[in-house]
């Protein structure tokens, strides 16, 4: 009987193990193949010419909106803490 419990108890453990290793890996490759430019044979001929290429970014950063919001930020009033420390 103790050792079916530590086969199933083994069986369910290594079941586990390969769904997360599984689940991380396709995070991972999710993550990573999204973030890479995709250079095709075009790009390469593009490059191989001028000497350069230009990749567009999906959205510039706004730098004056950024500054905006920092300032709200730090310009909010702050509660203190309520209860006797």
């Amino acid at each position: 009987m103790l050792f079916f419990f530590w086969f199933v108890f083994g069986a369910g453990l290594a079941t586990l193990s390969i769904a997360a290793g599984v689940s991380l890996r396709a995070r991972s490759v999710d993550v990573i193949g999204r973030s890479r430019p995709v250079l095709d044979d075009v790009a390469i001929d593009h490059i191989i010419e001028h000497g350069q290429i230009w990749i567009a970014e999906d959205e510039p950063l706004d730098l004056d909106e950024i500054d905006d919001e920092e300032e709200r930020f730090w310009s909010e009033s702050w509660d203190e803490p309520q209860g006797d420390w």
